[in-house]
C-alpha cells in the first residue's frame, strides 16, 4: 500500500467518523448537490469544453451550474455561443446526474463494480428519491435507470431520423446528436436551449410534438409510478387471476397529474383560442394547448416566444411552474400530490370530516401536515423573491418577475427573456430559487435540525383560540 492511498484512507475515515456521523441524511444529501454545482462550475472553466475566446463573468458560470444541476435550463448567457461539442456532451452528462439525482447515478456504479451497498448509502437514497422505506430502494434504482435510458436512447433514435428528415441538418451523425441531446433534455427536465431557436420550427409538426409530451410526461410523473406501470404490463401480460394493487402514491400522482394536465390544457386552450391560436385549427389549438400544459410543470420547452401570450396565460402557467411535476421525478415545484393533499384536506374540513380518505384509504396525518408546511413555506419564498426582484430589478415588468421566480423554483426554465437582464442581486435571487426547487422546500427547512431531536416525552394541555 503506497503512502497516497494510506493518507486517503485516511482522510475518508476521518471525514466520515468526525462530519458525516454528526449529519443526517438530508444535510449530506444537500452537501452532495453543493459539491456537483462546484464540480461543475470546475469543469465550464475548462477550455476543452468551450469555444475558443469565449469570455464569461464567474457569477453566470455559477448560476448556469447550478441551473444545469438543477435542470432548470435558465441562462444568463448564449449557450451554443460559450460551449463546444464537447461542452454540450457534457452538458447531457450533468442533465442525467441532476434530473436523476446524485444517489441514482452513483449507486448504479456500485451496483455495476459489484460493490456492496452499506445501510448508510441505502438511506442516503432514501432520502434523496424521497422514498418513504428503505426495502426496494436499490432494485428502484436498477430498473428506473435501466429504463428511462433506454427510452432516452430510442426516442433520440426517432428524432434523429426525424431531425435528419425534416430539418437542415446535414449529415446523420450531426441530427443523431440533437436528437439524443433533444430526447435527454425533454426526460430529465433540463429544457436547455442550445440551437439559438428553441423549437420553434417545429411548432406545425403534430408528431413530434405528442413524441415530446410523451417523453416529459415519463420524466415527470414519478420513478416509483413508472416501475408500478411496469409491473403491471408484466402482470397483465403473464395472465395472473389477481388483480394487480397500485399504491395509494401511485394513484394520486396519476390523477392529480392528470387532473392538472387536463385542466391546464383547458384553460389555456381557452384563455388563447382568439388570441395566440387564432387561426389555427382546432386539432392545432388543443395539441399547442396540451404541449404547455404539459411543458409548463417539467420540462420548459417551448414552440413559441412567451411574449406571445396573454398576461392572465402567464399568469396561470405561472401557477402551473410553481405546482410543478410529481414526488420522485426529475421535476421541481411544490409537486402534484402535495395539491392533491390540501385539496382533499380542505373538502374534508368543509366537510366536516376528521380524517382525509382516498382509493379506500386513510392519508397519513403527518403527509397533511408536511403538504400544508410545504405549500405555504413555497408561497413565501416565491412572495419574498418576487418582491426582492421588484425592489432590485424596477426595470422589470411584474409579470415577467412572477414568470422568472416560478420557473425557477419549479426548475421549469421558462422565461420571457429577462434572465441575462439580471443584475448580481437577481442572479443569486433565481440561483438560490432553482437549488431549492431541485432539493425541495422541505428538505432545505430540515437542514437546519439537528440529526437527533429531543423528545420531551409529554404534552402540554390543548386551549381553543379564535380562528378567522
Amino acid at each position: 500500500m503506497t503512502i497516497q492511498t494510506k493518507i486517503f484512507r485516511f482522510l475518508k475515515l476521518t471525514f466520515r467518523k468526525h462530519i458525516t456521523s454528526r449529519l443526517s441524511s438530508i444535510q449530506i444529501i444537500v452537501i452532495y448537490y453543493l459539491f456537483l454545482t462546484l464540480l461543475a462550475l470546475f469543469l465550464f472553466l475548462l477550455p476543452v469544453f468551450r469555444q475558443p475566446n469565449s469570455t464569461v463573468p464567474l457569477i453566470d458560470l455559477i448560476f448556469l451550474a447550478i441551473s444545469t444541476v438543477s435542470v432548470t435550463g435558465l441562462s444568463t448567457i448564449d449557450i451554443h455561443t460559450v460551449f463546444n461539442q464537447n461542452g454540450i456532451i457534457l452538458l447531457e452528462v450533468l442533465f442525467q446526474v441532476g434530473g436523476f439525482g446524485i444517489m441514482m447515478i452513483s449507486t448504479f456504479f456500485f451496483i455495476l463494480s459489484k460493490k456492496k451497498i452499506s445501510l448508510r448509502q441505502r438511506q442516503l437514497i432514501m432520502t434523496d428519491m424521497n422514498q418513504p422505506k428503505l426495502s426496494g430502494v436499490v432494485r428502484l434504482i436498477k430498473r428506473t435507470l435501466i429504463l428511462l435510458i433506454t427510452i432516452q436512447i430510442l426516442f433520440g433514435l426517432a428524432f434523429g431520423s426525424y431531425f435528419y428528415l425534416h430539418h437542415d441538418f446535414k449529415t446523420i451523425s450531426q441530427s443523431l446528436f440533437w436528437g439524443v441531446f433533444q430526447s435527454i433534455s425533454a426526460v430529465t427536465n433540463s429544457g436547455f436551449d442550445v440551437t439559438g431557436e428553441s423549437l420553434f420550427p417545429f411548432a406545425q409538426h403534430n408528431g413530434f410534438l405528442l413524441w415530446l409530451i410523451l417523453l416529459m410526461f415519463i420524466g415527470s410523473i414519478g420513478f416509483p409510478v413508472l416501475l408500478e406501470a411496469t409491473d403491471y404490463v408484466t402482470h397483465f401480460f403473464n395472465k395472473k387471476r389477481l388483480p394487480y394493487r397500485f399504491s395509494l402514491f401511485t394513484k394520486i400522482a396519476i390523477t392529480s397529474f392528470l387532473v392538472l394536465f387536463v385542466l391546464g390544457a383547458f384553460v389555456i386552450y381557452n384563455f388563447e383560442a382568439n388570441h395566440l391560436y387564432q387561426g389555427m385549427g382546432a386539432h392545432e389549438k388543443v395539441l399547442n394547448a396540451m404541449f404547455y400544459s404539459m411543458s409548463t410543470r417539467n420540462a420548459g420547452l417551448q414552440i413559441n416566444p412567451l411574449t406571445d401570450f396573454q398576461p392572465h396565460t402567464l399568469l396561470f402557467m405561472s401557477v402551473l411552474m410553481f405546482i410543478g411535476a410529481s414526488p420522485s421525478s426529475v421535476g421541481g415545484g411544490i409537486r402534484t400530490t402535495t395539491v392533491a393533499i390540501v385539496t382533499l384536506y380542505l373538502i374534508s374540513f368543509l366537510k366536516g370530516e376528521e380524517n382525509v380518505n382516498l382509493f379506500g384509504r386513510r392519508i397519513n396525518t403527518q403527509d397533511i401536515q408536511k403538504s400544508v408546511v410545504v405549500l405555504n413555506l413555497s408561497i413565501i419564498l416565491c412572495f419574498l423573491a418576487v418582491l426582492i426582484l421588484m425592489t432590485t430589478q424596477p426595470n422589470l415588468s411584474m409579470i415577467s418577475i412572477v414568470v422568472e421566480v416560478c420557473s425557477a423554483f419549479g426548475t421549469t426554465g421558462l422565461s420571457l427573456g429577462i434572465t441575462e437582464q439580471l443584475d448580481v442581486i437577481g442572479k443569486i435571487t433565481i440561483a438560490m430559487l432553482m437549488f431549492i426547487g431541485r432539493v425541495g422546500t422541505l428538505y432545505i427547512l430540515m437542514l437546519f435540525v439537528p440529526k437527533q431531536t429531543r423528545d420531551l416525552g409529554y404534552e402540554y394541555p390543548s386551549e381553543k383560540i379564535i380562528i378567522g
